[in-house]
């Protein structure tokens, strides 16, 4: 039996949802349709297509999620086999410099390397940012935006009103990272800077998760008086 070629349009479509699922996932198929303006057939024969090439898989809803009555959606996240593999060269090479660099001048030598990048990153997005106005919300979209823009599929989404989680998809460094958290820990110093606002990070593709998830708090609930 012989495979069905994919044809040039087909193949770009089913690329868009890749990324978008890199960007948003987890994700319904309903709002990758929604999203892509597509059919819902059409959306399910792509995921049925990334799933058998291992670049999708669907992620179990946790017990703790309030569910409706009737089957839950299926969310659909990234794997690994995902991401784009061009740097992986480049990546071995990165690590065995940092490695190199640990043995013969210590640890506080990465360290020093993971800030540079960092102060790179202040550099490059604070005018940006600023320019968002004081709003952390917007502030956050901005910053997600020029993250998006460095090949970072980024994304960011209001929690309840009392923060926003700032998560990216895709990570150009990240092999390096899963060797050198230092890596992590100053980047998100840097958003912290640039945010005005004390962040954390939930979660990082380097240690093994589907996205890079920053938490931002924007105010501090309170209790009503009684």
């Amino acid at each position: 039996m012989t495979s069905v070629p994919v044809d040039d349009a087909e193949a770009t479509t089913r690329e868009r949802v890749r990324s978008l699922i890199i960007e948003l996932g987890p994700v319904t198929a309903a709002e990758l349709a929604n999203e892509l303006e597509l059919t819902s057939a059409a959306i399910r024969r792509h995921l049925a297509a990334l799933e058998r090439t291992g670049q999708v898989t669907v992620r179990e809803e946790s017990a703790a999620v309030p569910r409706g009555r009737g089957r839950p959606a299926k969310r659909y996240i990234a794997t690994l086999a995902a991401h784009p593999q061009a740097g992986a060269a480049y990546a071995e090479m990165a690590v065995r410099a940092l490695a190199r660099l640990g043995e013969r001048v210590g640890p506080e030598a990465v360290e020093a390397f993971a800030e540079e990048r960092a102060t790179e990153m202040r550099r490059r997005y604070q005018a940006r940012v600023d320019a968002a106005g004081e709003d952390l919300h917007a502030r956050a979209a901005a910053l997600s935006d020029a993250l998006s823009e460095d090949g970072y599929a980024a994304s960011s989404r209001p929690l309840g009103g009392f923060a926003v989680q700032l998560c990216q998809g895709h990570c150009p460094v990240q092999q390096v990272a899963a060797q050198f958290p230092q890596l992590c820990e100053a980047e998100t110093r840097a958003f912290a800077d640039l945010l005005g606002v004390h962040v954390q990070r939930l979660a990082t593709l380097a240690g093994g998760e589907h996205v890079c998830t920053t938490h931002i708090p924007v105010t501090i609930p309170t209790r009503g008086k009684e």
